[in-house]
């Protein structure tokens, strides 16, 4: 499964990460340099634990919270609409 942006929303790269605008309400998200990290993970088209497996980078001891991290931002991301699965 792949993930992309719902088509009215805009991310804007910014100096510590990204801001989402949702162009339907007209309401902003900002995700920290992780969070846009993942999310950009996320739009490449790599799965939630891929993108975990990358973020963590050979530090083992962190796979575990990478993937807890990972998931909750994509369900949030999903919940608040700002991506799709595609």
């Amino acid at each position: 499964m792949t993930y992309t942006l719902e088509p009215e929303v805009i991310a804007t790269d910014v100096e510590d990460g990204v801001v989402l605008l949702d162009q339907r309400t007209g309401r902003y998200f900002q995700l920290n340099r992780s969070g846009a990290t993942t999310l950009r993970l996320l739009l490449d088209g790599n799965s939630p634990d891929r993108a975990a497996e990358t973020l963590a980078a050979g530090r083992s001891e962190a796979a575990g919270r990478a993937r807890t991290d990972v998931r909750a931002l994509l369900e949030s991301l999903l919940k608040a609409k700002l991506v799709v699965r595609s």
